[in-house]
């Protein structure tokens, strides 16, 4: 196993999230009525919070909140609406764990980050929205820099690319380079080489089969797959087998060195890491 698979992860206040040979889960808390897997089920702020809580118990390291759906096709929402979603849950959950925010949006950002976030988690690495990067300088929380290839509205239209690992090593050297020249510290970064975010089926597999090519910068590596079109992609029409792919994705890439796993199913997560790292004979 790689010992980039050992994630210590500075965020907001200096904490350091640490997790130790099996790596960190982000449970997903979406406070939206459209994302794409399970868009409208924890809409209320109360049901979120409900949710959030379950997925600490089934063993969630962090929790990444958001009010606005990234996923291909989805419509923008204001900064106010935005806010309004998911800032209350952020409030809620933040004294009981690590809360992420998931937000391109300034605005947004600063106020979950008031209301105890202690990271940002960005699909645009501050090209939405650039005064993003005065947020991040101000208060350097935890941030995954993500790599995207266009917006939501077009971004699976029609992706293009000659070396899909290759063009994102390279967004990643010049985003790093101008967010720790703006004020965010590297040690509060991690990286997201974005799956499914303006890629094919064919991107995203030579992203995770490539993936330890990303190591060369020296940052943990963050991946969401869970439940995403590829899976459905991949074995075609008929049952529905993003469950278990999740999983056996998440045990595969925590081989090959992933620190940090953002997941709907924090318990099907924790045992394929946990069966991950059992094989290569370093239990949790």
């Amino acid at each position: 196993m790689s010992h980039q698979a050992r994630a210590i992860w500075t965020v907001r206040g200096g904490a350091a999230l640490d997790g130790g040979r099996r790596g960190l889960i982000a449970g997903i808390v979406n406070v939206t009525p459209d994302s794409f897997f399970d868009g409208g089920r924890f809409a209320a702020p109360q049901d979120a919070v409900a949710h959030g809580l379950t997925l600490l118990a089934a063993g969630a390291d962090l929790l990444d909140v958001g009010g606005q759906s990234t996923r291909p096709g989805a419509a923008p929402v204001g900064a106010d609406e935005e806010i309004a979603r998911a800032v209350p849950v952020v409030a809620q959950l933040s004294p009981r764990a690590p809360v992420s925010i998931d937000t391109f949006q300034a605005a947004v950002a600063a106020a979950a980050l008031d209301a105890g976030a202690v990271i940002v988690n960005d699909v645009s690495a501050c090209r939405f929205d650039p005064t993003l990067a005065d947020v991040l300088a101000q208060y350097k929380p935890g941030y995954v820099l993500m790599h995207s290839q266009g917006r939501p509205q077009t971004m699976q239209a029609a992706p293009r690319y000659d070396d899909v690992v290759g063009e994102i090593l390279a967004f990643f050297e010049e985003r790093l380079a101008a967010l720790t020249a703006a004020g965010l510290p590297e040690e509060r970064i991690v990286l997201d080489p974005g799956v499914g975010f303006g890629k094919t089926l064919a991107h995203n597999l030579a992203i995770m089969r490539g993936v330890e090519r990303f190591f060369v910068l020296g940052r943990p590596l963050c991946l969401g797959v869970s439940n995403k079109s590829w899976i459905g992609e991949l074995y075609g029409p008929g049952a529905d087998h993003r469950p278990e792919a999740t999983q056996a994705a998440s045990a595969l890439l925590a081989a090959k060195g992933v620190a940090v796993h953002r997941v709907h199913d924090v318990a099907g997560a924790a045992r394929a890491l946990t069966l991950a790292w059992a094989i290569a004979g370093e239990r949790p």
